[in-house]
């Protein structure tokens, strides 16, 4: 008999969300405001951030004005300010093509309670709060088959990072440090224990074994499971063995879109 580990079915899941980072876009409005907005569809490609975004978005229309834009990467512990962000729009009037619940709003950075911290090669700002930005602009703008989305692409021209996250005396960014907002099946997570340093990864001059530093400790043992809003289940989908999870259930999505 088959171990049920090694037993695969076949599934149709609405989204194809495994897990990447969570980034939030700033963007530079028509009248010289900023717009902010989340977005679960970014991945690098070398020195290029690829981004996906809905062709309806006002993200998307910003960008194909005005090409510069900062792309922030929020830790865990900001994913309320991220989920504040999720059923607001920059565009007014909104978009008919929207969800039922998006509303506008003008000033996104003070309704997700973040603030904007001046960039240096590009207008739009980058989010203080957040331990990684990126200064870029676009370098290309293609549709998808589907004519839903466009996929954009960025070139990094700056990087900022947190002092504490870089690894002394180097130009690396200490991955034992950096944790990740993780958009998961429209769950967020963070990350847990490193396992092994890959060969390749050049991030410091240390051998073997990644050593379990304390703030990944935090995240494995005391973090695995994080206070919830008042009212707010338990997502009972997240298995009680996997100590990495976040058991956040939480209302809506990240909005692909770039509201």
């Amino acid at each position: 008999m088959a171990h049920p580990e090694s037993v695969h079915s076949e599934v149709k899941p609405k989204i194809l969300y495994f897990g990447t980072p969570v980034v939030l876009i700033s963007t530079e409005n028509a009248d010289g405001s900023f717009n902010l907005a989340p977005v679960s569809s970014a991945w690098a490609l070398g020195h290029s951030i690829v981004l996906g975004l809905g062709e309806d978005g006002h993200t998307l229309s910003n960008l194909r004005s005005r090409p510069g834009l900062t792309i922030n990467y929020p830790e865990p512990h900001l994913w309320e300010a991220v989920e504040r962000l999720a059923s607001l729009t920059g565009a007014n009037p909104v978009p008919k093509t929207k969800p039922a619940q998006t509303t506008y709003r003008a000033d996104k950075f003070a309704a997700a309670g973040l603030s904007q911290q001046s960039s240096v090669g590009v207008r739009p700002p980058r989010v203080k709060e957040c331990g990684v930005q990126l200064e870029a602009k676009v370098s290309g703008i293609s549709p998808s088959a589907s004519g839903e989305f466009a996929i954009v692409e960025c070139g990094v021209e700056k990087v900022h990072v947190r002092q504490s996250l870089v690894i002394p005396g180097t130009q690396h960014i200490d991955p034992g440090r950096w944790e990740p907002l993780i958009y998961n099946f429209r769950h967020y997570f963070g990350l847990a224990s490193p396992t092994v340093r890959k060969r390749r990864a050049g991030a410091s001059s240390r051998t073997g074994t990644s050593s379990l530093t304390g703030a990944s400790r935090r995240s494995f043992s005391q973090t695995s499971q994080l206070p919830l809003p008042a009212g707010m289940p338990h997502n009972q989908s997240c298995d009680s063995r996997i100590p990495r999870c976040f058991r956040r259930a939480l209302p809506g999505a990240v909005r692909d879109s770039g509201p």
